[in-house]
């Protein structure tokens, strides 16, 4: 998804807008950061890189998304997916718990002069925890630690509810939405069948 809402196909704008039951739909928050929140303490994290390691990604990138209906990377291909990571330009980082991976940062600074938080989020165990705090701590420093115009990551109401509260109080605002709406990734056999129970199936 780009940094912005483009022109496309008119919704109803003051009501509803009626969708095939083989799809999904998501309110998409687009937020930014021209400047880092002023440095507190940092607790340290253990962060591994992922580097091109699509199957490792991969797994966490599942562990992570499967719950929310994350469905971008999934129907990737290893090629694909492989060209990202092994950009030098794409940094992908696991925080390592005591029993393996449990967080994703994803850094990608293919565009001059910014930085988009492509992926970030923590395994369902490890969420509350104070891990997410700390992850986003060291996505800040990274992201700044060279001259940028601004840092900037999208989430939406597919996302773990809290997700928008989180980018706030981190030092991001709030500039755009947009609705995008996707076949749905169960259907389409990217995701298992019973993945995000609380997003209804309504399909197949």
């Amino acid at each position: 998804m780009s940094d912005h809402p483009t022109d496309g196909p008119r919704l109803n704008l003051d009501g509803y807008t009626a969708l095939p039951p083989t799809h999904v739909a998501a309110v998409v928050t687009y937020l930014e950061m021209r400047e880092p929140p002023p440095p507190g303490p940092r607790e340290p994290v253990r962060l591994a890189a992922i580097g091109a390691d699509v199957a490792r990604y991969r797994a966490l990138y599942a562990a992570i998304g499967t719950p929310w209906l994350w469905f971008g990377r999934a129907r990737m291909s290893d090629d694909a997916l492989s060209a990202i990571l092994g950009d030098p330009d794409v940094e992908t980082l696991a925080l390592v718990g005591e029993d393996g991976d449990i967080g994703l940062l994803e850094l990608d600074r293919r565009r001059p002069g910014e930085v988009q938080l492509a992926y970030f989020g923590l395994v369902p165990g490890a969420v509350g925890r104070g891990f997410g705090r700390r992850l986003m701590d060291e996505a800040v420093a990274r992201a700044f630690s060279r001259p940028i115009d601004r840092f900037w990551v999208h989430t939406c109401t597919l996302d773990h509810p809290g997700a928008v509260d989180f980018y706030r109080r981190s030092g991001f605002r709030a500039y755009a939405r947009a609705i995008e709406v996707a076949p749905d990734p169960r259907l389409t056999g990217d995701l298992p069948r019973m993945a995000a129970g609380q997003i209804p199936l309504l399909a197949g």
